[in-house]
């Protein structure tokens, strides 16, 4: 025999009901979602095309990752295709990240998604909370500040000495954030003497 729910006071109701406004910013996101595959696949397309010798590819392709040379680009280089497959990376890594956010953020903090007998569950899904979702995107912003940090070293050419600098200083500055988050979060929870661990 189940208890039946306690009926929630108008206040307390509102409060709560409040989370939904937070739907629209999903629905933002999973839009930005969309602009970023769209982007992909643009990139992807002239990557290819510029491999067949399609030269307007090949000058937007070199547009896009900002690479600057002295010398007359006629066809795709191994400098062009390790920065365009860089970028690429990137665009996923992004993506990854804004999945993290939307489904972790909606079973978070608006509403749980009764995914549990889903076979298509994320792993990480099922033990989601608001501090584990916070140390898995620091971990996913290192791992995009370290594709645009490779991105500037392979392109170091076209970058003043202050701009490498400063790009090295933030990433640095990303890892120890994400360390001091780890270290947090595993002494908030660490076990206790009276759990018998």
């Amino acid at each position: 025999m189940t208890t039946p729910l306690k009926p929630i006071a108008p206040l307390p109701k509102l409060i709560f009901a409040s989370r939904w406004l937070q739907l629209p910013l999903y629905i933002g996101l999973i839009a930005a979602q969309g602009i970023y595959v769209f982007h992909f696949w643009v990139e992807l397309v002239h990557l290819i095309e510029a491999a067949f010798g399609n030269e307007v590819a090949l000058q937007k392709l070199i547009t896009s990752i900002g690479y600057v040379t002295t010398t007359q680009i006629n066809g795709l280089n191994e400098t062009i295709i390790m920065l365009v497959v860089l970028a690429l990376i990137d665009v996923v890594m992004i993506s990854n990240l804004l999945i993290m956010v939307i489904v972790g953020g909606y079973e978070t903090f608006v509403s749980r998604m009764g995914l549990e007998s889903h076979p298509d569950q994320p792993e990480w899904l099922s033990h989601v909370n608001a501090s584990v979702l916070k140390v898995k995107l620091a971990t996913a912003i290192i791992g995009i500040s370290s594709i645009h940090l490779l991105k500037t070293f392979i392109n170091a050419a076209n970058y003043s000495e202050k701009v490498l600098m400063w790009q090295t200083i933030i990433h640095v500055v990303f890892l120890l954030s994400a360390m001091a988050i780890a270290m947090t979060d595993r002494l908030l929870h660490r076990p206790s003497a009276d759990d018998g661990h």
